[in-house]
C-alpha cells in the first residue's frame, strides 16, 4: 500500500508518517510526501519519496491523505479518481472534496497523534467500501484509536471536542498555575501541583470517562474542600463556559468553507 501525505511535515501529517513507518505499516519506499518547503534528506530517520506537486503524489499513491490547513485547500490540485482520499482538514465538507474525485473519508485526529493517543473519528462518504474502511482504521490506529461516525455533521462536533487536543486542559492548567503563583507559591512548585490535578488526577478517567458523573457525585457527596470548589466553579459558570466554547468552535468549523476565497 502506497500512502501519500499532502502536508507531510505538518503537525498531523508528520505524526502519521512517522508512526506508519515505526510500526511497519508502510515502508519508506511506499511513503510519498509533499510539503511547501520542499524535500528533506531525512524524515524521522528514513529516506522516503518526495513528490514535486500534488498531482505527482496522487499518481504515485494508492491512498492520499490531505493534511493541510483549510485555507490552503483551494490551491491544492490533483486527480484522485479511483483512489481513497482521507481528509484531515477541519471545515472542508465532502461537497468541496468531490472536485478531486476518488472515494472520500473525513477524519479528525488531534495533536496527541504525536504520542499515539489521538482519538480520530471518521466519516465515510458515498462509494467508500468496506475494504476502504479497513484501510482507514489501520492507518488511524497508527496514531491512536478511531470510530466511524453516523453522519458528516458530526465531524464538525469532533473538530470542536477531541480535535482540540490539549487546548482546554492547557487553559485550565494555566488558570490553576496562575492562582497558585498569585498566592505566593514558587513557579517551580506551582506547575507540578497543577500537573497533579490536570494530568495525574485525570488519569483516573482513562478508559472509563463514562464514570465521570459518578466520580463527580462522589466528590460532591463528601461535602469537603473539593465540593466547595466544584460548587463555586459551577456558580461562576464553569460548565456553561465549556458548552459555549464547544458551540463557538463548532460554529467556526462550519464557517470555514464559506470563508475561503473563490
Amino acid at each position: 500500500m502506497r500512502v501519500g501525505i499532502i502536508g507531510g511535515t505538518g503537525w498531523l501529517g508528520s505524526a502519521l508518517g512517522q508512526r506508519l513507518l515505526a510500526q511497519g505499516i508502510v515502508s519508506p519506499d511506499d511513503l510519498i510526501l509533499l510539503n511547501r518547503s520542499g524535500p528533506k534528506e531525512s524524515f524521522h530517520g528514513h529516506r522516503v519519496r518526495w513528490a514535486q506537486d500534488a498531482s505527482e503524489l496522487a499518481a504515485l499513491a494508492d491512498v492520499i491523505v490531505v493534511s493541510v490547513r483549510p485555507q490552503d485547500w483551494p490551491a491544492v490540485q490533483f486527480d484522485a479518481s479511483g483512489k481513497l482520499v482521507i481528509s484531515f482538514m477541519a471545515g472542508i465538507p465532502f461537497s468541496d472534496m468531490t472536485r478531486v474525485g476518488g472515494r472520500v473519508v473525513r477524519a479528525m485526529p488531534n495533536a496527541a497523534a504525536e504520542i499515539g493517543t489521538s482519538y480520530s473519528p471518521f466519516w465515510a462518504g458515498p462509494g467508500v467500501t468496506d475494504t476502504d474502511r479497513g484501510v482507514v482504521i489501520r492507518l488511524l490506529s497508527a496514531i491512536g484509536t478511531t470510530d466511524e461516525l453516523g453522519n458528516e455533521e458530526q465531524i464538525d462536533l469532533m473538530t470542536a471536542l477531541p480535535g482540540s487536543g490539549a487546548a482546554y486542559p492547557a487553559l485550565m492548567a494555566v488558570a490553576m498555575a496562575r492562582f497558585m503563583q498569585a498566592q505566593g507559591v514558587a513557579e517551580d512548585i506551582a506547575w507540578p501541583a497543577t500537573e497533579a490535578a490536570v494530568c495525574g488526577g485525570a488519569a483516573m478517567l482513562v478508559g472509563q470517562t463514562q464514570k465521570a458523573e459518578s466520580l463527580l457525585a462522589a466528590y460532591l457527596d463528601y461535602r469537603g474542600t473539593t465540593a466547595a470548589g466544584i460548587d463555586a466553579a459551577e456558580a461562576a459558570g464553569f460548565s456553561a463556559a465549556i458548552t459555549q466554547a464547544l458551540q463557538a468552535a463548532t460554529e467556526k468549523t462550519r464557517r470555514i468553507s464559506a470563508e475561503l476565497p473563490g
